[in-house]
């Protein structure tokens, strides 16, 4: 049911936390299932320097909150602005139909990060 990829990074999160301002911290929920990600953003001029998360929800959430963690890493605002599902699908080795909302709720994620990040 689950890729290898999607198995490790639940049963191996990576960059669980938070992180302290200056960095960016949202927090967006999908109302149909109840899942919540609180995804954290350290910029560095234009580009992430680090990314934070925590989330409750399903497995997918869980595994897809990592792979965005690592996603995010290194990219520049614009490169942001151009994530999209397929992104965060293709980082944990695809999901299933009802798992997709996971790489929306990431996508959210991102979106109110580059929001709450504007000058």
């Amino acid at each position: 049911m689950y890729s290898e990829r999607l198995l490790d990074h639940f049963q191996n999160p990576r960059n669980v936390g938070e992180l302290s301002p200056p960095a960016v911290t949202v927090e967006v929920s999908n109302p149909a299932c109840g899942d919540i990600l609180r995804l954290a953003v350290q910029f560095d001029g234009d580009v992430a320097a680090q990314a934070r998360y925590k989330t409750r929800g399903c497995t997918a959430s869980i595994a897809a909150g990592s792979a965005l963690t690592e996603w995010i890493t290194g990219k520049t605002r614009a490169e942001l602005a151009e994530i999209n599902p397929a992104a965060i699908e293709d980082a944990v080795g695809g999901l299933a139909a009802e798992s997709k909302h996971a790489a929306l709720l990431c996508v959210d994620g991102v979106r109110a990060i580059l929001n709450a990040s504007l000058p």
